[in-house]
């Protein structure tokens, strides 16, 4: 427990602390602070030691974790505020390597891959950046002597791609990319497997594919289970918990969006009100997603520093209460049917204790929640299109034609 502290001083806050032996991202956290770090070794660590190693200390909860650790270490990493992360898919036969597809996640990184909403083509990352990772993914697998399917993702921040984590296998993406594309990856990987070439095993299934140009937008959103577990904070992070995904396809990436947000269960409105709360590192970045929603006529409300920070820069907001200081509160407007979608960024563990109460209250009232800027940009960009005109839906065999 010592050593936990010693290395989180060396490293520095926020840290993504994680065991190092589960998977799904299970008991993984961002830890932003001293007591958070305390909390997490003392509440969500004590919660994976094995029955053996309880039976051995039974009262003695530091005996318990410090033998756990010594067996299986936590593992530390220096946490990339405000990155973007990406999912590259790729083919390889031991030489040549198609890049299938490269997701650029609508969330930031330290979301779990699983639980973001994505985009294929990227929607707003630049070309030079995309030839970048296609080149490291190709070096990667060839490195490795890949025969067959990869996944590598990695975390973009200020020009500059870290990799994550590379997965020698199939991931999760592969039937959304297929799908995508138009072409039988998973199929094509066995070929290869089977010991074909990566130009052979395509031949069986039409030409290679272009995935930065594909004609079309598809976004993929994940599908969640909160509202049959009362009680269940909704607030996400590195620890996966969706149950399912969806697919949004359009020639346009707004379109696209808001149909992945209808097929998750998220109506989003055309009208009504928008409430504002978001951290003071956040205000500038949420500026042109509000500035946006109310040129198309949405009333802003939002908590007290909020509303300042938006009155010094031109948008009108109606100040709120936050539930501690007393009603009439964001929470009462929330019941009574008087906001239509929320915007809500916090950091450290208080702030996130304190907001607890309000994302449930948004869960209940079936209300659009996002607590990311790229979510809330996202969102905006797709409520202005759906004003804009109506949803099509055209048969899949249509984008392939």
């Amino acid at each position: 427990v010592e050593q936990a502290r010693l290395v989180a001083g060396e490293l520095g806050f926020p840290l993504v602390v994680r065991p190092s032996y589960v998977l799904g991202g299970r008991a993984m956290q961002i830890i932003h602070d001293e007591s958070m770090l305390q909390s997490y070794l003392l509440d969500t660590v004590p919660g994976l030691v094995p029955e053996d190693i309880k039976q051995k200390y039974p009262n003695d909860k530091t005996g318990q974790i410090n033998t756990l650790l010594g067996k299986n270490p936590l593992l530390f990493d220096t946490y990339l505020s405000g990155a973007i992360e990406v999912d590259v898919d790729c083919l390889c036969d031991g030489k040549s390597t198609f890049v299938s597809g490269i997701l650029e996640h609508i969330e930031e990184a330290g979301i779990h891959s699983g639980d973001s909403a994505c985009s294929l083509p990227v929607h707003a990352l630049p070309s030079d950046l995309v030839d970048e990772l296609e080149r490291q993914t190709a070096a990667l697998a060839r490195a490795l002597n890949v025969g067959g399917l990869m996944n590598v993702q990695y975390a973009i921040k200020d020009g500059t791609v870290y990799v994550l984590e590379v997965n020698p296998r199939a991931s999760r993406t592969v039937p959304f990319v297929a799908k995508t594309i138009g072409r039988p990856i998973a199929k094509i990987a066995a070929r290869i497997m089977a010991g074909e070439s990566l130009e052979d095993a395509f031949a069986h299934y039409g030409a290679m594919p272009d995935p930065r140009n594909p004609g079309h937008i598809a976004v993929k959103e994940a599908v969640f289970p909160f509202a049959r577990f009362p009680g269940v904070d909704i607030l996400l992070g590195p620890e996966m918990r969706s149950t399912g995904e969806v697919m949004g396809l359009d020639r346009d990436f707004a379109l696209a969006f808001a149909k992945s947000q209808l097929g998750a269960g998220v109506d989003l409105p055309r009208s009504g009100t928008l409430f504002v709360s978001v951290r003071d590192e956040d205000k500038k970045g949420i500026l042109p997603a509000v500035k946006r929603l109310a040129g198309q006529g949405f009333k802003v409300m939002a908590t007290s520093g909020t509303a300042r920070f938006l009155a010094e820069n031109g948008v009108v907001a109606e100040k709120i209460n936050k539930v501690l200081e007393g009603r009439p509160h964001i929470e009462d407007a929330i019941r009574n049917r008087q906001v239509q979608i929320v915007f809500n960024t916090t950091d450290g563990q208080k702030a996130v204790s304190d907001s607890k109460s309000l994302r449930r209250a948004t869960l209940m009232q079936k209300v659009p929640y996002y607590t990311t800027l790229s979510g809330a940009a996202a969102v905006a960009e797709a409520i202005a299109a759906l004003r804009a005109g109506s949803l099509e839906v055209r048969p899949l065999q249509e984008y392939f034609a």
